[in-house]
């Protein structure tokens, strides 16, 4: 990926900070954005500069529909161009039916949605041929193994729609989209050792968490050039959870 420039929405940590650190690996200059911890992006972005790429970090927060799509503006302008947007920021609200607020529908739509829509709307003007879009989608769009996600499955279940459609209007382009479904993976969000991780890690076949480098190792091989036949696929890096 030398020469190319990567945007990792919500880079500063978990699966988008990992994201951000294989794609510098890779060659790539990696932007990233945060909305509160600007110390952990900053932090993300010394690693990618000492693995000798340029990085910068952006705050943008991916419910404010501006803001969502000037961060691919603002990316381009600090780095010069846009060859990979990895649409990763996303917000999980899990509970019962009953006890999700109508402001609680509306940020996860905004965020894990509308937000997702804008960037890729976005980032689909300032590509060149040959760009990537890669979406972090997750295994309850595949499998809900209980009570609780109806929100969350909903919301990352439209972005299923959306890659597939990206393909397709943006194929012509040699620009593909692609999604990624993780599993449990070990994240702050939801730590291998934390009080639910048990049950999770059961549902798996592989009967554990996984990490979030395996899961940026999926989303650097379809951001790179071996995967330019690989487009409106869906991919569960999850463990075998939906097996």
């Amino acid at each position: 990926m030398n020469g190319k420039v990567a945007l990792v929405t919500g880079g500063s940590r978990g699966i988008g900070a990992a994201t951000a650190l294989r794609l510098a690996r890779e060659g790539a200059d990696v932007a990233l954005t945060y909305v509160q911890d600007k110390e952990a992006a900053e932090e993300v972005v010394r690693q990618v500069t000492a693995l000798g790429r340029r990085g910068i970090a952006l705050r943008a927060d991916s419910a404010d529909a501006v803001e969502a799509a000037e961060a691919v503006g603002r990316a381009v302008d600090a780095l010069g161009r846009l060859d990979v947007l990895v649409n990763n920021v996303g917000v999980g609200v899990l509970g019962p039916l009953e006890s999700l607020s109508l402001a609680d529908v509306d940020r996860v739509l905004a965020v894990n949605v509308r937000g997702v829509f804008l960037a890729s709307q976005a980032a689909a003007a300032r590509m060149e041929r040959g760009g990537r879009i890669v979406t972090i989608g997750t295994c309850m769009t595949q499998r809900v193994p209980g009570p609780g996600g109806t929100l969350y499955a909903a919301g990352k279940s439209a972005l299923i729609g959306l890659t597939k459609a990206l393909a397709r209007e943006l194929g012509e382009r040699g620009i593909t989209a692609n999604i990624v479904h993780p599993g449990p993976v070990d994240t702050d969000m939801n730590p291998a050792d934390g009080p639910y991780a048990a049950a999770q890690a059961a549902m798996t076949a592989l009967g554990r968490y996984g990490t979030a480098a395996e899961v940026a190792s999926m989303v650097a091989y379809l951001a790179g050039g071996e995967a330019a036949y690989v487009t409106g696929a869906e991919f569960a890096v999850d463990g075998g959870h939906a097996a």
